[in-house]
């Protein structure tokens, strides 16, 4: 009887053939499968399954000296180069805090992991239970490749043909009726935030999805903005050298970059940042709304500009430069009131 992965592996072959092109996030989305199952049928040839020791794993990332830190949702692909070190880890909860790589890890979502050569392009690839990426790891130029072998030996699985368990997708969460939240309640808790991260505490606390308590802010807290002029913020902090932080995510990790962005290329649906070792691949047409968002802090006001799909997910977020105990930037503010008045 034919295995699981031998069924997935004929599909896949048959798919490359007729399309060569296709990325294999799309195709196993096209093939009605996870990625991590399409890169599954490839081991023993060009795929390595891992141990699922992932934090001490990634503690050793620093010994591949320079790499690429991959993290991406459907719409937004955000790629940051520099030297994967300081990977701490307190429960399920993992920090690597750079100037260069900048990670929020949840290793409960991590699931599986795999050390990928695709024609000499070696990478670590993590995913969740559903088989869905949640951080990928690349060899540069810079890095050094006799580490990574040392690497992937040390944490290569026993057990190599085991057939993966794939979750379904978690359900997507359903919203209560606007009437069912004491939006007032809500309103001052806003009002009285004292940390940004504060925030996610009180949504989680009233029961609301992101995007409705978007809808529901105090006035003059959220204002929605055109799509355009989300490109229009962009091409203004690269003009003056506004130096931002943007924000990524998945399922199992969050990743920042911190500084300028210069070379900003439109090209069909994609809005990208092409700077030598920050790029970011956004997907124009899956932005359902876009948001300039307010929050009282410690430090004074922290703006923030959301971005969303139809979905109500989160695609990528954009603030000012700023650390804790830092009041936000007047360039950051100033470059917001250019763009967003007209």
């Amino acid at each position: 009887m034919e295995s699981t992965t031998q069924s997935i592996k004929a599909q896949w072959d048959a798919f490359k053939e007729q399309n060569p092109k296709t990325r294999i996030r799309d195709a196993a989305k096209q093939l009605g499968v996870s990625e991590a199952e399409l890169l599954n049928t490839g081991t023993g040839v060009n795929v390595i399954r891992l141990t699922s020791q992932f934090p001490e794993l990634l503690k050793e990332v620093n010994t591949l000296e320079k790499v690429m830190a991959l993290t991406r949702n459907d719409y937004c692909v955000h790629e940051r180069k520099g030297i994967y070190k300081k990977a701490t880890f307190n429960g399920h909860v993992g920090l690597v805090v750079t100037p260069d790589i900048d990670l929020r890890l949840f290793m409960s979502q991590w699931a599986l992991g795999f050390a990928v050569n695709e024609a000499d392009r070696h990478s670590l690839q993590f995913f969740d239970k559903s088989g869905e990426a949640v951080h990928k790891i690349y060899l540069t130029e810079d890095s050094n490749t006799e580490a990574y072998h040392a690497l992937v030996t040390k944490y290569q699985a026993e057990n190599q043909a085991e057939e993966l368990t794939i979750l379904p997708a978690p359900a997507a969460v359903v919203e209560l009726q606007d009437h069912e939240i004491n939006i007032n309640e809500f309103q001052e808790g806003w009002k009285t935030l004292q940390d940004t991260h504060d925030f996610h505490p009180l949504l989680k606390k009233h029961q609301l999805t992101r995007t409705q308590a978007l809808r529901l802010a105090p006035e003059d807290y959220a204002l929605r903005l055109e799509v355009d002029t989300l490109k229009t913020i962009l091409e203004n902090a690269a003009a003056r050298g506004q130096e931002i932080m943007v924000f990524t995510g998945s399922a199992g990790c969050i990743q920042i970059h911190t500084g300028p962005v210069v070379k900003l290329v439109e090209t069909g649906p994609w809005f990208n940042v092409l700077d030598p070792d920050f790029n970011m691949h956004l997907r124009l047409d899956g932005i359902d709304t876009v948001w300039l968002v307010k929050k009282p802090t410690s430090d004074g006001w922290v703006h923030s500009i959301e971005v969303f799909d139809k979905d109500g997910n989160t695609i990528v977020q954009f603030f000012g430069k700023r650390k804790p105990g830092i009041p936000e930037s007047e360039g950051w503010r100033a470059l917001l009131t250019d763009s967003t008045t007209k």
